[in-house]
Formats: C-alpha cells, sequence, structure tokens
C-alpha cells in the first residue's frame, strides 16, 4: 500500500508518495493553480494515477493554504455573510479587541475588515458568572424571535459567543439546538466547542474565523473529496492542522479556524522527524518556498508551540505585527515568516531597491520561466549569477531562459546605475537579511543561542541561500534532507493525527481539587478517545499528553507545563516546580514564594500512524561531476565552482560547489565542506580557518 500526501504552496504544488513495503518514496512537483487550489492536488494525483492503481493509495495527506487565503481576501475566495450572538452588550467586543493600534505612528491606519458586519451582531438578555452560575436566563420566547430574524437574512453562517460560557455552555448550547433545528443549512459554531478558554475576545474571535471559514473549507472538501473519487481514490483524506497534527476532512471541515496555518507547520513536523532519524535533538527549520521564507524552531526533537495566532495579520520585519489580524486561539507551531521566496519581487522604490513583499507566484513566475513573467525576482538572480541550471529546472521538464532573467535585470540596474549582476548581489544580500532576521527570531529572540542548533534547509530556494544564512548567524552545522523541495509534504506523512481539548480551572493552587482535575483529563480523554475511533485509529494507538497552563496570582498570561497522570497532590506539586523553572528559563527569574493559579487543564490526544524512515545507502557509484560553471559569491566574486548531480556525490568535498536534483539546488560556499550520509541528507560544516 501507498500513502499519498499533497502539499499546495504558492508557487508549486507537491506529491510525495510512500510505499509502505517497499519504503520507497515517488516525488512530483507540478505548478499550483492559485484560484483553484485543487486543481493543483488533482493535476499531481493525475500525474502520480498514470502509473500506479487508485486502489493502491492507503491514505491522502493534505496541506492547504485555502483558508489564510479566504481571510486575506483572495479573489474568488468570497467571506461569506457570518452572524454572531452574544450576550446584550457585548456585541461590539470583535470591534473593540484589545485597542492595540498595529501601526501606533500611521496616522492612517486602518484596523482589519469587520468579519462580521455589525447589522448581523444580535444580542440576547442572559448572564452567567465566572463560577459557571445562571444569574439570568435565557428566554425561550426571546430565542425564538431571534431564530425569526436570522430566517430572514442570507446568512451563511452563525457563530454564538457568550461571557463565561467556558464556565458553563448551557445558553450556549441552547442557542446552537434552537438553531440547527430551524436553520438546518445554516453552519454554525460555538465558541465553547471551538475555544473553551476564558478572554472573552480571543474566544469571541476564534469562533468567529470559524464561523466564516465553515462555508468555504466544507465546500472545498467536498469538492475535493468528489474529484478524488472521480480518480477512484478511496482512501481516507486527512488535513494537515496549525497545531502539527492530522485530522479527518470531516473533522477539519466543522473546525476549520485549526487549519489557518496548515502547510507551514507541515516542514517544522519534518524537521523534527529528520532529528529523530539523524539523533539531533536541537534543530532550526528553514524553509524558502516560492513565496515566502519561514523558520521554526525543535527542541529535544520537539517543536516549539504557541497557544494563539493572528491570522491574516501583517508581517514586518518577520514579526507578526499585534492588532493587525484575527486572533485564533488555537495551538499553532511557533513560525516567523518573511517575504522573500523564490518569486519575490525586486523593484525599485523612491530609488533604492526593494525586495517584496509582491510574489509572481506561479503565474506569471519569475521572467526565467518564460511565462509572461517581466519583473526581476530572487530566481532570476540566483539564475544570473549562475546559481542556477542555466537551461532546465526539474530534472529537464522545465525550460528556462537567463536571457528574459537578465533583460529583467537589465532594466532594474538602469534605474539604480549598477551593473545588472550587482543589482541581481544586492537583491539575494537584501532576501537573506530578510531571512537572517527571522532565524534570529525564532532563536536569539526566543532565548536560545543558535550556534547550538542545527539548521535543515528545504523547500526549493532554501538550500541554495543557507550558506550565507548560517554564516551570520554563526551556524556550524547544515542538514540538507533527500528531496529539500519536497520536504514539506513528506512532513504529512511523518505526523500523528492530534486533538487538542481545554478544560477551564482558573483558582489558586491551594484551593485546587486533583480529583476534580483528574474528572476533567478523564471526561476530556473520553471524547478524544470517541473521535480517534471515527477517524478508525486502533485503541493500541491512543495517546494522551495532560499540561496545565500555570501563572502567579495577578499575572495576565500563563505558562504550560506537563502533569502527571493520574493527577495526584504530589503529581501537582511536580507541575508547580516546573513552573517556577520555566517561568525562570523564559523572563529569567522566579518568585517561589509568590501564590499560583491554574488556569486551564489541557489534553493533547493522539493517534499514533506509522511514519517512513530513510533508507539507509550502502552503495555509492562514486563522483560524477557534470560540468564547471562560473558562479558569483559575496566573499570571492566570479569563481570556477564544481556542479554534481546529487545521487552521485561520495566522500568529503570542499566547496565552492552546486549540487543540482530534480526539485532543489544546493548552492555550497567557500569554506564548506560537504558530505551525503548513510540515509542520504547532504550534511555541510564550515570548515575551520
Amino acid at each position: 500500500m501507498i500513502r499519498v500526501s499533497v502539499d499546495v504552496g504558492g508557487t508549486f504544488t507537491d506529491l510525495v508518495a510512500f510505499n509502505e513495503e517497499t519504503g520507497g518514496i515517488i516525488n512530483i512537483k507540478t505548478p499550483s493553480v492559485p484560484k483553484s487550489p485543487e486543481k493543483g492536488v488533482i493535476h499531481a494525483l493525475k500525474q502520480f494515477l498514470s502509473e500506479h492503481e487508485p486502489s493502491s493509495v492507503s491514505m491522502i495527506g493534505h496541506a492547504t493554504t485555502i483558508a489564510t487565503n479566504t481571510l486575506l481576501g483572495q479573489v474568488d475566495l468570497e467571506v461569506p455573510e457570518t452572524a454572531l450572538i452574544t450576550t446584550l452588550g457585548f456585541k461590539d467586543v470583535i470591534e473593540i479587541g484589545r485597542q492595540r493600534r498595529a501601526e501606533v505612528y500611521n496616522l492612517f491606519f486602518q484596523r482589519p475588515p469587520q468579519l462580521v458586519e455589525r447589522r448581523h451582531r444580535y444580542e440576547v438578555v442572559e448572564r452567567v458568572n465566572t463560577a459557571g452560575i445562571v444569574e439570568t436566563q435565557l428566554d425561550p420566547a426571546e430565542l425564538e424571535g431571534l431564530v425569526n430574524k436570522l430566517k430572514k437574512t442570507n446568512v451563511a453562517s452563525v457563530a454564538v459567543g457568550f461571557i463565561n460560557s467556558y464556565a458553563n455552555p448551557v445558553h450556549e448550547s441552547m442557542v446552537m439546538d434552537a438553531l440547527s433545528k430551524s436553520l438546518p443549512d445554516v453552519y454554525l459554531t460555538a465558541s465553547h466547542m471551538i475555544s473553551n478558554e476564558y478572554r472573552e475576545y480571543e474566544r469571541l474571535s476564534t469562533a468567529v474565523v470559524n464561523a466564516v471559514l465553515m462555508p468555504v473549507m466544507h465546500t472545498y472538501i467536498t469538492n475535493l473529496d468528489r474529484n478524488l473519487n472521480e480518480l477512484g481514490l478511496t482512501a481516507p483524506l486527512y488535513v494537515m492542522q496549525s497545531n502539527g497534527g492530522m485530522a479527518k476532512s470531516n473533522i477539519i471541515a466543522s473546525k476549520p479556524a485549526t487549519v489557518v496555518e496548515s502547510g507551514p507547520a507541515a516542514g517544522v513536523i519534518a524537521s523534527a522527524w529528520l532529528g529523530e532519524q539523524t539523533g539531533i535533538r536541537d534543530i532550526i527549520s528553514f524553509d524558502m518556498g516560492g513565496t515566502t521564507a519561514k523558520a521554526g524552531t525543535v527542541r529535544g526533537r520537539i517543536p516549539e508551540v504557541v497557544p494563539e495566532y493572528e491570522v491574516a495579520g501583517t508581517i514586518h520585519m518577520g514579526r507578526l505585527v499585534k492588532g493587525s489580524g484575527y486572533p485564533v486561539r488555537f495551538p499553532f507551531i511557533d513560525l516567523a515568516e518573511c517575504s522573500a521566496g523564490g518569486g519575490t519581487i525586486a523593484k525599485v522604490v523612491n530609488g533604492s531597491l526593494q525586495v517584496g513583499p509582491v510574489s509572481a507566484g506561479a503565474e506569471p513566475g519569475p521572467a526565467c520561466y518564460g511565462q509572461g513573467g517581466k519583473d526581476a525576482t530572487i530566481t532570476d538572480a540566483n539564475l544570473m549569477l549562475g546559481r542556477l541550471n542555466q537551461e532546465s529546472l526539474l530534472s529537464g521538464d522545465m525550460e528556462i531562459h537567463p536571457e528574459l532573467a537578465k533583460k529583467a535585470y537589465k532594466v532594474l540596474a538602469e534605474s539604480l546605475g549598477v551593473s545588472p549582476e550587482e543589482a541581481a548581489m544586492s537583491a539575494i544580500r537584501i532576501a537573506n537579511s530578510m531571512m537572517s532576521k527571522i532565524l534570529r527570531i525564532v532563536s536569539v529572540e526566543r532565548g536560545y543561542d543558535p550556534r547550538g542548533f542545527s539548521l535543515v534547509a528545504f523547500g526549493g530556494a532554501g538550500p541554495m541561500h543557507v550558506c550565507a544564512l548560517a554564516e551570520e548567524l554563526e551556524i556550524n552545522h547544515i542538514i540538507v534532507p533527500p528531496n529539500p523541495g519536497m520536504f514539506s509534504a513528506l512532513g504529512l506523512l511523518t505526523a500523528d493525527l492530534f486533538h487538542d481539548y481545554t478544560s477551564p480551572v482558573i483558582m489558586e493552587t491551594n484551593e485546587v481539587d486533583p480529583g476534580k482535575l483528574e474528572d476533567m483529563f478523564s471526561s476530556m480523554e473520553e471524547t478524544g478517545r470517541a473521535t480517534l475511533m471515527k477517524e478508525g485509529i486502533h485503541p493500541d494507538q491512543h495517546r494522551f499528553q495532560r499540561t496545565l497552563d500555570i501563572r502567579y496570582s495577578g499575572q495576565g498570561f500563563e505558562l504550560n507545563v506537563e502533569t502527571g497522570n493520574p493527577v495526584t497532590p504530589a503529581s501537582l506539586s511536580e507541575s508547580l516546580i516546573a513552573f517556577h523553572e520555566k517561568h525562570r528559563e523564559v523572563y529569567g527569574y522566579a518568585a517561589e514564594d509568590e501564590p499560583l493559579e491554574v488556569v486551564n487543564a489541557k489534553l493533547r490526544v493522539i493517534g499514533l500512524l506509522d511514519k517512513p524512515s530513510l533508507k539507509e545507502n550502502k552503495e555509492r557509484i562514486g563522483d560524477t561531476e557534470m560540468e564547471t560553471r562560473r558562479v558569483y559569491f559575496e566573499s570571492t566574486g566570479w569563481v570556477d565552482a564544481e556542479v554534481y548531480q546529487r545521487g552521485s556525490l561520495d566522500g568529503v568535498h570542499v566547496g565552492p560547489a552546486i549540487v543540482e536534483q530534480y526539485d532543489s539546488t544546493t548552492v555550497i560556499y567557500p569554506g564548506w565542506s560537504y558530505v551525503p550520509d548513510r540515509l542520504g541528507n547532504l550534511i555541510l560544516r564550515r570548515v575551520a580557518q
């Protein structure tokens, strides 16, 4: 049987197939179709099925950007009419937010458009206090009148979010029951079902984002399922979530807010898997594709996560600008991102060279692709400087045009008063500066010394820039996986199924009853087991990770630490000690005499899946140099560099060199050694000076 994964990127759609019997891996790369991303998926699958039977496919994994694109306002992805039902006096919470101004000194700053128009925000009289006690009952007659109002509108989806519903969701459940009976064709989201935590703004925002995405994601998955069936594929479809785990497509259709950073998460998960394969514990993942570059951190083979993310927010200098997007309270792989990809456009603005944020994407693509693109891009710069094959890409499947790249940079160079080659090198320097910042964000700014990490470079363009970035951060060890351009898609085959659950506690530790805490975890485990059984996961493959959100009393935010199973007074004490240690690591101090507060009990339910393993390569065919090419490097200028095909490498060499393969090109700078390891990874190390 064969497991297949498909990752839709801004420029290419990647398919990786893993043969469970032989351990063989098949890689297919096709251009993406930005306006209809499912077409790129189908094109890749059709190419795969031209040589394989549909019945041989046992599972299909998928990473998609359709949720993010919808919130960003992509053409052909309209935001559906959505309504919000909330407590009297709170309908403007989602608009007031945290009163955080994303651009303090910009007099013309505009907040992102509201996902729910004010005319579609409805209030009802009800009240539950923070202890979960109903103080004002919801009037059934008022609810009936509200339902009748909604019947007269064209809303496609409704979010229900009441104050303190995390403590007692009885009124949200009443509204959901009434709506499901009277409006069976409308999509419904209850805030306690998607984000069962206090902080009403973040909880309501998460519910609204989920409600907005439900019609879009349901349509996308329905169409994709139909297309898969037409191809004869009946294998279950799983989708990558933002937390780094997979989930069945029907579950994702009801919780689409969990997949807004689906694609980028897969690369970090793949990096963690590679760490297990190679025995390396601490990794910085660097993914440079056609549109953006992304960085993440793996410590102890566990990806770093954050509890919240602002989707469709503005990225500035690699950092997400607070207040510029829509908060979603859900675990996200911790990523930093910048607009530096192979298709990123370089242009002159006010006499200065600017790189990004606009990308040529898949259509028309870089100028050298010969598909009508006229703008100078990073790919064109690398081609001009000898770093890319001068005739074709994708092992000859894609013709490339150096003269068009030079023409694009000639126009740019004339505006700058420099040569085309200098303009190209300047564009690469700027892009490298942007990407080194995101590597610092996930390492230095998180309190980690990057010199103690290995840098895993992937994406179609990542291995071309990785040496320059490693030198900038003084990293001495680089790993380029066997198929770097397909690595994120491979990550879909290395992930397990994840489902995250939360039960609010919010009380000081001396008031916490370990028995009641154990009951909370047991209830969440029961729900998680039922979900995994629906996904076809055998009970032997069920795993549970228990954690607690803890803070000092009076603090605004909490830290997450592991707790015991079962919960006992002793295990709770161990969790408190772990909190002090983590607080010292994160903030530099611990106030061990201060009272503590348990905010949430959290459970991650894991369904273990079999994972591929890198095959040990015992046979070497010996080095076969393809050619010697003139290549430009920052430190040396133009020099002769040996060009090799990836599969022919053997033994230790020293750069400069170019290593070409189907899905990527690795540029090895002077002063770096390179050697394939026993698993087919290309290992780069700085040569002692």
